[in-house]
């Protein structure tokens, strides 16, 4: 199907949802019986916009991989940021964490399966880093599970093809932006031609398995279980998902088929994650929770990398706040390593001058610098987010910060690891329900206790970074 459509319309021609009572209660007592851990391996740290009440790890030794393992939580986030890397580095990356993960799980004496966390607009290292993790893992799988569906920013799979809402339609992700990106643009919506896109053939559309809508809503989860269970030589399995119910009887379909031995690695979008954990949904995070740890006091900073159409908007509403300070930091100079340390040094002061009175949102100039002149759009992407770094490790520690909002998946992981010292943290909760995570700052970060906010660059409306601003200063 091409072409964007109504999105009322096309989902009211769907098969009617079929729920099963009490769906994921029952998921979970199962995940707690089966005592499989989830480790799931985000490739930026955006991925953790749907859960709360899990672990998180920015580094992944064969300890820390164990300390998550006996953790209660059975879900858990290993942030690799590998959307960041080229795809052999991302690859090596990805291998390394999954030996390191069977290593730590023989000595803990656990098992576990894998969460490939990417992009729910199909942007990423597919299937470099599937493919890395079983070799990683040393074993094999029947298939891997293609669920890129977000339902809460509304991205859907359904007729096979993987749909984002825009306004009030529903437009094939080939057809998007995203598409169109630089580094992993593509053509296809069908998820079927897209996995022999990706996959240079290796797996052509017509092996591609495929559970549809009318098998979840019309067979239940038997039928998907058998599906499943038909499944082998690691092909790629399409979910077509337009709603938490599909979502649901498609998980206890599948604990069926692993229970009877079948083994999987999952490609996924955060919706996939929150249910295959039986995490229950839970509403924003209270002015309380936010600051339980640490007192509001003082100012809050906003860092802004992301260069969406969408992040662009967000930026102009937040700007136009009262109160709030704009500082923007210049892309062409920062790549001039004459230029670089002046306009680092500029940002910094102005950073920390504006924090004794207001909220600052530093941004980059949002002009597009691509790749020329020697440099590769992933080189030219590292040298912003090194920038951003380095701001945030020149704020003030005298300064009574309020709160860090990191907006870009490659910007939150980055600020998040080198410019907060975060290597374990915990998934607080949301700020905006669905879509904007909140990790409050362990002990031996830079900011004991701060709430550090995780704003990916493509999800939201216009005003979502306003909205995030007011509640974290109280004005909302």
């Amino acid at each position: 199907m091409t072409g964007p459509v109504d999105a009322r319309e096309y989902l009211a021609s769907l098969p009617p949802e079929s729920p099963v009572p009490d769906a994921l209660e029952k998921i979970r007592d199962r995940v707690a019986a089966g005592g499989r851990k989830i480790a799931v391996l985000d490739d930026d740290p955006t991925g953790t916009q749907t859960v709360h009440g899990v672990p998180v790890l920015t580094t992944w030794t064969v300890d820390d991989l164990r300390w998550a393992l006996e953790q209660p939580s059975p879900t858990f986030y290993v942030l690799t940021n590998s959307r960041s890397l080229p795809e052999e580095e991302a690859a090596a990356l990805n291998r390394e964490v999954a030996s390191n993960l069977a290593a730590a799980a023989k000595q803990a004496g656990s098992d576990f399966v894998v969460t490939s966390r990417g992009d729910s607009t199909l942007r990423g290292h597919f299937p470099a880093e599937t493919d890395a993790i079983l070799e990683g893992s040393g074993g094999e799988a029947d298939g891997v599970i293609l669920c890129p569906c977000y339902l809460e920013a509304g991205r859907l799979t359904a007729d096979d093809t993987h749909w984002v809402l825009q306004e009030e339609r529903l437009v094939p992700a080939g057809e998007t932006e995203f598409a169109r990106d630089a580094s992993f643009g593509y053509s296809s919506s069908d998820l079927r031609d897209w996995v022999e896109e990706k996959t240079a053939g290796r797996f052509p559309a017509s092996e591609v398995v495929s559970v549809g809508l009318s098998e979840i809503r019309e067979g239940g989860p038997e039928r998907v279980s058998g599906i499943l269970r038909g499944a082998g030589g690691g092909r790629p399995v399409v979910v077509n998902a337009a709603s938490q119910t599909d979502l649901e009887v498609f998980v206890l379909g599948l604990l069926d088929a692993e229970e009877t031995g079948r083994r999987f690695v999952y490609r996924t979008g955060p919706s996939f994650v929150r249910v295959r954990g039986g995490i229950t949904e839970k509403g924003p995070l209270s002015r309380e929770e936010l600051y339980r740890r640490r007192p509001h006091r003082g100012h809050g900073l906003v860092l802004v990398g992301s260069h969406v159409e969408l992040t662009t908007r967000q930026l102009a509403e937040a700007l136009g706040l009262e109160g709030v300070l704009g500082v923007e930091l210049s892309v062409p100079r920062l790549l001039e390593s004459g230029e670089r340390e002046g306009e680092l040094r500029r940002v910094a002061a102005e950073v920390n001058a504006g924090l004794a009175a207001s909220e600052v949102v530093v941004y980059t100039s949002r002009e597009v610098v691509g790749g020329g002149g020697g440099r590769t759009g992933f080189e030219v992407g590292r040298a912003v987010s090194d920038a951003l770094v380095e701001v945030m490790q020149r704020v003030d520690r005298d300064l009574p910060l309020a709160f860090v909002v990191a907006k870009g998946g490659i910007t939150s992981s980055d600020v998040g690891t080198r410019g907060l010292g975060v290597r374990r943290a915990e998934v607080a909760g949301q700020v905006l329900p669905g879509i904007v995570s909140v990790w409050i700052l362990p002990e031996e970060s830079a900011f004991p206790g701060l709430p550090y906010v995780i704003f990916a660059g493509n999800v939201g409306g216009p005003d979502s970074l306003a909205r995030v601003i007011e509640i974290l200063r109280g004005t909302r």
